[in-house]
């Protein structure tokens, strides 16, 4: 869940070059294509004893509630609830500052070996972004607590991105999902996100050519993921391809242009 809030909250690219700002091939809105797209997701749950559980959605940094409904903190000033409805139903439940960001409602199987998650992030607007993934047991584990792995998902919902000019040798990324508006340069320095959800992300880009960009998304100075971002030579479509820290599986997110 925090390892998507950030998808949903961060779900976003970076780019530009001094002297191609007015006609840079990313400056656009770009619509997300679920068909090409292959939203791999993975999460480790571990039982701690006592009705408490570590949640590691990724990026290196477990989260760890007891699952009795009550809100407790989790990660980067926000709070996480876990609610068990039964051995095979818990609502998995993501604040900031008494807010509803994002609810997971997981289902698992009778044989234990899938996991459902129909997930909810709700947008500053008031509009929502809803997936459903479908997981796999990797490994072992008993109930909700196991290596859970997901390339299964559907989107609920329209998903669209909008790069802008920056100051004339940046860009500025505008995504749907809480995630605020990215301001990027390619001079070497970290960019804080300015109106997000999630406190203490910044990133840094460097310029590969003029259709492709490499990102380094950083939580509180941690590097938490990097993504290559490549627009195609006619100019109509834009892949984000994102390696997160721990995670063996990429995410490739493919967007046309709008």
């Amino acid at each position: 869940m925090q390892r998507r809030v950030l998808q949903f909250a961060l779900l976003v690219l970076f780019v530009t070059g001094s002297v191609w700002a007015a006609e840079d091939p990313m400056i656009g809105s770009w619509k997300l294509n679920p068909q090409k797209s292959k939203l791999t997701d993975e999460m480790k749950i571990s039982s701690l004893g006592g009705n408490k559980y570590s949640f590691d959605f990724g990026g290196g940094d477990p989260e760890v509630a007891v699952a009795d409904g009550t809100d407790q903190p989790g990660y980067s000033g926000m709070t996480i609830a876990v609610i068990v409805g039964g051995p095979e139903n818990w609502t998995f439940v993501r604040k900031k500052d008494g807010k509803v960001l994002v609810t997971g409602v997981w289902t698992l199987s009778s044989n234990g070996s899938t996991l459902t998650d129909h997930f909810t992030a709700n947008r500053p607007n008031g509009g929502t972004t809803s997936l459903d993934y479908i997981y796999e047991r990797r490994g072992g584990g008993q109930g909700f607590a196991g290596d859970w792995v997901s390339t299964t998902e559907q989107v609920n919902s329209v998903y669209v991105m909008h790069v802008k000019a920056f100051e004339g040798d940046g860009l500025a990324f505008v995504t749907p999902g809480g995630g605020g508006t990215r301001n990027v340069k390619f001079d070497g320095k970290d960019y804080a996100n300015t109106g997000a959800v999630v406190d203490g992300l910044a990133s840094s880009a460097r310029r590969l050519n003029d259709r492709t960009v490499e990102i380094s998304d950083k939580a509180n100075g941690k590097v938490r993921d990097t993504q290559q971002v490549t627009v195609s030579e006619d100019g109509k479509t834009l892949t984000l391809t994102t390696r997160i820290v721990g995670s063996p599986d990429p995410q490739v997110m493919v967007f046309d242009r709008q």
